[in-house]
C-alpha cells in the first residue's frame, strides 16, 4: 500500500467525520434552507455512496495486509478464507451492525447483513467467471461450508420473525459462528502452505498492523456515514430502513468480497475466493447480525424480514445444489446465480408491497 493511498484513506475518514459531525450539530445553529440541505435524498445519496467508497477502500486494505500477517504462519488457503478474509470483507457489516443498534435503528443491521448474503451468494458469486475467471469447487467443502450457512440462515429467521431480539438471542447467534467454523475445520480439516503474500514481508508487522488498523478505523468511519445516510433516505423518501439496508446498502457493502475474491482468483487462489463467499455469507447470518443486538437488544420488523429470509433460503439452497452438483463455477452458473439475485427484486418488492 503506498503513501497515496494511506493519504487517500486519511482524508476520507477526515471528510466524512466532518460532514457527519455537521450534520448533527447543524440544528443548533442554521437556518431553515440550510436544514433542507441537509435532510434532503440528494445528500443522503452523496453520503451513503462516499461512506460505502470509503469502506469498500478501507476493508480491501486492512484484508491485504492482515492476509500477509496471517500467510507467514502457514494456514491453510481455504480456512484464510473462511475465518480471516471474511472476517475482513464482512468489517462493514459487522460496524453497521454495531453502529445501527447503538442508534436504535435494529432494521438496518439486519437488513444490510441478510442482503449482504443474498447479494454474495448470488450476484457476487455470479460475477466471478466473468471478472475473474472459472474454478473449479470441491464437493465435500460445499456440502459442509453450505450446511452451516443454511443452519445458520434457519436460525436467523427463527429469532427474527419474532418481531424482538433479545440479548441471549444474539449471544446465541454470535456463539454459533465459531461452531460453524469448528465443524467446517473438523470435517475438512486440511492445513496448507499456500501463502497468500510474500513471507519477507511478515517482518514488517509494525507497518502491516499500522496499515490494517488505519483501514479497521476507515471501516468504522464509512459505516456510521452508511447508517446515518440510511436513516435520512428512510426519512426522506417514506421507505422503510429494512428496505433500503436490504436492496441497497447490501450491495454497497458486499463490494470488499467482490474486490477481494476478484483479486485471488486472478491469483489462482480460489480456495481463498470459496472460503470468502460462503464464510462472510456465515458471518452475516450469525455473528454480525448477533453482534449488534448483543450489546442493544431491540425490536425488529419481522414482518418485512420473513419473506426476504426465506428467499434468501430458497436461493441459498439453490446455490449450494448447483455447485454440489457440478463442482464447477463457470458462466453458466454465473448466469443462474445472477438471474436468482435479479428475481429478488421481483419477488421481494411485490411481497413487500402487498
Amino acid at each position: 500500500m503506498n503513501k497515496k493511498n494511506l493519504i487517500g484513506i486519511g482524508i476520507g475518514i477526515l471528510i466524512i467525520t466532518i460532514a457527519l459531525l455537521g450534520m448533527d450539530s447543524i440544528h443548533e445553529f442554521s437556518g431553515e434552507r440550510l436544514l433542507k440541505i441537509f435532510k434532503s435524498p440528494v445528500t443522503g445519496i452523496l453520503v451513503l455512496i462516499t461512506g460505502i467508497l470509503l469502506m469498500v477502500l478501507s476493508s480491501s486494505k486492512a484484508v491485504e495486509h492482515s492476509a500477509i500477517l496471517a500467510s507467514a504462519l502457514g494456514i491453510s488457503p481455504l480456512m484464510i478464507g473462511l475465518v480471516l478474509v471474511s472476517l475482513g470483507t464482512d468489517l462493514p457489516e459487522i460496524v453497521n451492525s454495531i453502529v445501527s443498534s447503538g442508534l436504535g435503528h435494529a432494521d438496518i443491521d439486519i437488513g444490510d447483513s441478510m442482503g449482504s448474503v443474498l447479494t454474495q451468494l448470488t450476484l457476487i458469486f455470479g460475477l466471478l467467471p466473468f471478472l475473474g475467471r472459472s474454478f473449479r469447487v470441491k464437493r465435500k467443502e460445499i456440502i459442509v461450508m453450505g450446511g452451516c450457512l443454511i443452519l445458520a440462515i434457519m436460525l436467523v429467521i427463527s429469532i427474527v420473525e419474532k418481531g424482538y431480539v433479545s440479548r441471549t438471542n444474539a449471544l446465541f447467534l454470535i456463539g454459533s459462528w465459531p461452531i460453524y467454523m469448528l465443524i467446517t475445520k473438523t470435517i475438512v480439516g486440511r492445513d496448507g502452505l499456500n501463502h497468500v503474500g510474500s513471507i519477507k514481508a511478515f517482518k514488517r508487522n509494525i507497518y502491516h498492523f499500522s496499515i490494517a488498523g488505519l483501514g479497521f478505523v476507515g471501516v468504522a468511519v464509512g459505516s456510521y456515514a452508511v447508517v446515518r445516510s440510511v436513516i435520512m433516505l428512510s426519512e426522506a423518501i417514506k421507505v422503510p430502513e429494512y428496505f433500503i439496508s436490504f436492496f441497497l446498502v447490501g450491495i454497497g457493502t458486499s463490494l470488499p468480497e467482490l474486490v477481494v475474491d476478484v483479486t485471488a482468483l486472478r491469483k489462482k487462489q480460489y480456495e481463498i475466493a470459496i472460503g470468502d463467499i460462503i464464510g462472510s455469507c456465515i458471518i452475516d447470518a450469525s455473528f454480525s447480525i448477533g453482534i449488534g443486538l448483543s450489546l442493544f437488544p431491540q425490536a425488529v420488523s419481522g414482518e418485512l424480514a420473513r419473506p426476504t429470509i426465506l428467499y434468501i433460503l430458497f436461493a441459498s439452497l439453490a446455490v449450494i445444489s448447483i455447485l454440489v452438483a457440478r463442482e464447477r463455477v463457470d458462466k453458466k452458473a454465473g448466469i443462474i446465480f445472477i438471474a436468482l439475485y435479479l428475481f429478488s427484486y421481483i419477488f421481494l418488492i411485490n411481497k413487500l408491497i402487498h
